[in-house]
């Protein structure tokens, strides 16, 4: 299982404009081959700066994902709205 993690910033004024994104494709996003899950975090001191976290079968899951019609039509809305670099992170969990 791969975790990820993507945090972004916004511009604080378009913000609404990212939560619609987000709204109008998380289920596409969960009904992608290999997604277990998706939600969006926001900041607790930061409202302007969101986190996806989605669960995913494997690397390849998530790259088929990426490579994707959505996820370029996604990251094309999305990226338009940043005020910052955003950062990503693929964790597996670690069994002890």
């Amino acid at each position: 299982m791969l975790i990820r993690i993507v945090r972004m910033t916004f511009h604080p004024e378009k913000t609404g404009g990212f939560l619609e994104i987000f709204r109008t494709s998380k289920d596409k996003i969960r009904a992608f081959e290999g997604c277990n899950h998706v939600e969006l975090l926001q900041d607790l001191n930061h409202p302007n700066v969101y986190s996806t976290y989605s669960l995913w079968d494997s690397e390849e899951h998530l790259n088929n994902y990426r490579d994707s019609e959505l996820f370029g039509q996604v990251w094309k809305a999305t990226k338009a709205l940043f005020a910052d670099k955003p950062q990503a992170w693929s964790n597996v969990q670690v069994a002890l």
